[in-house]
């Protein structure tokens, strides 16, 4: 089940409508356009409800992203560094989020540092392509991943400030 703050934040994220990955050159510009204006209008939404947590750029070709995100604990801001490539078959294949400082710290982590999306976002991508992008990545991957795995990291003194 969806709780109500995750409902609002996914309706506040454009849909988005072109099915395009890297390979498609001409219609995947189209599609990186709306990654971006969903990823734009996110980042907006947080800043207003106060709840900004991530910053996000990538390459000219759209094919790497990378930047910071952050976690706040107990009054404490932990920020990390993010990555990701596009995938060959994007938008079929969601992206595979990596917080490569972290790597090896937690069970719920691949090799080089990529978060567990398997069980629980990964079905619901699947479910909703091409309507999902970067933005509903991050919301929906990233996001609820820093949420349970960030303060027990810390409560376990795996990281400090």
């Amino acid at each position: 089940m969806v709780d109500e703050c995750t409902k609002k934040t996914l309706s506040n994220i454009p849909l988005l409508q072109t099915r395009a990955g890297p390979r498609d050159k001409d219609i995947w510009v189209q599609r990186l356009k709306e990654e971006y204006q969903a990823l734009i209008k996110y980042v907006q939404n947080n800043k207003e409800s106060g709840m900004d947590w991530f910053r996000l750029e990538s390459n000219k070709e759209g094919t790497k992203w990378f930047g910071k995100c952050w976690y706040m604990h107990n009054l404490l801001k932990y920020e990390f560094d993010v990555e990701f490539d596009i995938p060959v078959m994007y938008p079929t294949t969601a992206p595979e989020i990596a917080l490569p400082e972290l790597d090896g710290k937690t069970a719920k982590m691949y090799r080089g540092g990529k978060i567990c999306l398997t069980d629980h976002f990964k079905p619901l991508w699947s479910r909703n392509v091409p309507k999902f992008g970067i933005a509903h990545a991050m919301a929906l991957g990233l996001a609820p991943w820093l949420a349970v795995e960030v303060p027990e990291l810390i409560e376990k003194g795996i990281i400090t400030k």
